[in-house]
């Protein structure tokens, strides 16, 4: 991916499969500058690949002056082709306007993990920064030796390296980049000397891949065309765990230009014209064996409690089974939360090519380099041998991940001997999507004679770790948890969900959220206590007080105890290093039920803004997405057979749905930038259900909010049940 098609490093004509370093023949006439700066960070997690010993980042310097900027992330609209171009920009010395990002190629890129879990700015960022430091001081050593000056008596702005006292000597960039091909290595221990630098971070620059996606120029994988290509449409069992007993593909193979493939693992019909392969597929004819449905949305909370492995303590101090008998009032209820799709407007797609035992995917993918070595695996070939480049993705929130459309594209390619795409349709997006899990959360909150948590305990099924762990403070406190974290490929704990489960924008907290800051609110209404001084009492971290007063005062919070008939409620978190406060107001409709968020007023503290208004739109987007799991999201489904096929079943957001949302990004420079993409969503749920309580006294424990769902307590509520 890059800014421009002309700074692309890899011009039309070069090989398609080129070995990482072969990159080097790729860059004549510029001057390459690779970078030692150790493995990149990522979210740590069990057995994660190490890096290999490669390029880890670098920078091409054109003659012309443009600088093309290599990273392993990929930009699914979160920005960080824009934010990263900051980054550099600020660190070279450079304008922004001269940079070209390329991202998520795994020929020319550096390598990297994969885009999830809000790590790009807070983890990346730093070594692409540092990176870029060291970059500029060879330039700048370049510069000294042919200007004839000492190093300390050169200064650089937009790409020009001047002579302190004598301006009129300088150099550009481009000149120094001008001859053969160069590979210079810098050291880490690199004097990383900054002169004034133009305010770049930290600047709300316009995005740099606005202007293409608004004018729709922007290349996604589905629009990717190669000579001789073929479309591939693939049978599908009508449900998870169904297996084929018969097959007979002798219709579909008599119409003109259908490829046939059968494996006992892939059947596809193949054609030059997508609409045939479509007709085609319709011809086949298939018997399957089904296994019985025992699941459903009801049943799936009993099974997850009764088939959870055993859990493990995740966070314990003090002694939570001496605290509770000494609890004056304890309060337990029980939390659940249905399936979720991820629900990206551009479905999973990619586009194989195989040509002398080398392959090139492109492919809508977060994980670039993880999906080659799937590639490979699938192929045959060695890692080396298979290129993954990465257009745009139309959205991905961590269901982009496990990337089968492009082992399926590859194997098609491999077998026909011509260029191949999947397309996911929509129904195939249902039902090969892996979910944000179904899930349980029990806790106990037991008080003191002054009002304060003595103890708390929660049990958490299914959800995994991460916001189980509050961010208050109580003298005894337990935390336990069943199932495996929701991070890198799927993870379904032995079939314990009846289909793919996976990480999904902020995995588990949106739960563990849900359910933590329902329960304070619980708490404090039992006390007849606002449920922002409540927090307040059991907040001693000065980030979240500072960003919950600053919500406060945005949203015009007035104390007092709910439910306050009002409609307004508060959750906060400390999710991805960031902070978080959340407030809502809401209207109920009574005689139906419905659910409407009128105003969102969100506070953030993420450290060093890089791009305030990326940031605001990243919290935006969160909590916009975030109200479809809180009041509509949940998938429908009878064992493994997935009910919903398309947007008429399963609702996620509509324009008119999105309340006022205000944004607060609270000034932080002291501390690096933190997580943007993820932490505000994982408040939404929490949020929309104690604003509900505060309308109308109704407490539900399960998401999502649906207008049944809320109608039903509504009516029990009257009644006095």
């Amino acid at each position: 991916m890059t800014t421009s098609r002309e700074s692309s490093s890899v011009p039309p004509g070069a090989p398609l499969s080129a070995p990482r370093r072969g990159f080097l023949k790729l860059a004549g006439g510029t001057l390459l500058v690779w970078v030692a700066t150790g493995p990149v960070p990522t979210q740590a997690q069990p057995a994660t690949p190490a890096p290999p010993a490669d390029f880890n980042a670098y920078f091409l310097f054109a003659r012309s002056g443009r600088v093309t900027v290599y990273s392993g992330k990929i930009e699914m609209g979160q920005g960080v082709l824009t934010s990263q171009a900051q980054i550099a920009a600020q660190a070279l010395g450079v304008a922004v306007t001269s940079i070209d990002m390329v991202l998520g190629d795994t020929d020319t890129c550096p390598w990297d993990m994969g885009t999830f879990g809000s790590l790009s700015t807070r983890m990346f960022g730093p070594v692409l920064r540092a990176a870029a430091l060291q970059a500029r001081e060879v330039l700048l050593g370049l510069a000294a030796a042919r200007l004839g000056v000492a190093g300390d008596r050169l200064t650089v702005r937009d790409g020009v390296v001047s002579v302190v006292d004598d301006p009129a000597r300088h150099l550009g960039y481009g000149e120094l980049a001008d001859g053969a091909a160069v590979a210079l290595p810098a050291a880490p221990s690199a004097v990383q000397r900054v002169a004034a630098l133009p305010a770049v971070s930290g600047t709300s620059l316009p995005r740099l891949d606005g202007r293409a996606k608004v004018t729709g120029q922007a290349a996604y994988t589905a629009d990717i065309r190669l000579p001789q290509m073929l479309y591939a449409r693939l049978l599908r069992p009508p449900m998870h765990g169904a297996t084929l007993r018969r097959l007979d593909t002798a219709r579909a193979a008599a119409l003109p230009g259908v490829i046939v493939v059968q494996r006992p693992d892939l059947v596809a019909v193949l054609h030059a014209d997508p609409q045939a392969a479509a007709q085609a597929l319709g011809l086949l004819q298939a018997d399957w064996d089904r296994p019985a449905a025992e699941l459903d949305p009801e049943r799936i909370f009993a099974h997850l409690t009764a088939n959870s492995p055993a859990p493990r303590v995740l966070a314990e101090h003090g002694d939570v089974d001496q605290a509770r008998p000494r609890c004056v009032a304890v309060h337990e209820a029980t939390y659940r939360k249905g399936y979720v799709a991820h629900a990206p407007m551009e479905t999973h797609a990619a586009l194989a090519q195989v040509r002398d035992a080398h392959a090139t995917v492109w492919a809508s993918t977060q994980t670039p380099f993880p999906t080659r070595d799937r590639v490979a695996g699938a192929l045959g070939l060695a890692p080396s041998a298979v290129r993954v480049i990465t257009p745009f993705l139309g959205g991905g929130f961590g269901g982009k991940s496990a990337d089968r459309q492009a082992v399926e594209a590859a194997r098609l390619a491999q077998i026909t001997a011509r260029p191949v795409q999947v397309a996911w349709t929509r129904e195939e997006e249902f039902f090969f999507d892996t979910f944000d899990p179904a899930a349980v959360v029990t806790l106990a909150a037991g008080l003191d004679a002054e009002g304060r948590i003595l103890m708390w305990d929660a049990m958490v099924y299914a959800a995994g770790e991460r916001g189980a762990v509050p961010s208050y403070v109580w003298p005894h406190a337990r935390v336990r948890v069943a199932g495996a974290p929701l991070y890198g490929a799927a993870a379904d704990d032995g079939h314990l969900h009846p289909f793919g489960v996976g990480p999904w924008r902020g995995p588990g907290a949106n739960m563990n959220v849900f359910a933590i800051e329902s329960h304070l609110d619980t708490v404090a209404a039992s006390l007849g206590v606002d449920p922002v001084a409540f927090r307040l009492r059991h907040l001693s971290d000065a980030r979240m007080r500072r960003v919950l007063s600053a919500a406060a005062q945005a949203f015009g919070w007035r104390e007092g105890a709910a439910p306050s008939g009002r409609g307004v409620g508060v959750a906060c978190v400390l999710d991805a290093g960031t902070c978080v406060a959340t407030m809502a107001e809401v209207r109920v409709d009574a005689r139906t039920g419905a659910v409407r968020v009128v105003r969102i007023v969100c506070a953030q503290d993420m450290g060093v803004v890089v791009n305030p208004d990326g940031a605001r739109m990243q919290v935006e987007g969160g909590l916009t997405m975030g109200l479809g799991y809180a009041l509509s999201e949940e998938l429908n489904f009878r064992g493994g057979e997935i009910l919903d096929h398309n947007f008429d079943s399963y609702r996620i957001t509509h324009f008119s749905d999105a309340p006022s949302i205000e944004v607060v990004l609270v000034h932080n420079d002291d501390l690096a930038s933190q997580g943007g993409g993820e932490p505000a969503i994982t408040t939404t749920g929490a949020v929309v259900a104690n604003a509900v309580f505060d309308a109308t006294g109704v407490r539900l424990l399960r998401l999502p909010l649906t207008a049944p769902r809320v109608l039903v307590a509504l009516e029990q509520h009257r009644r006095g049940a």
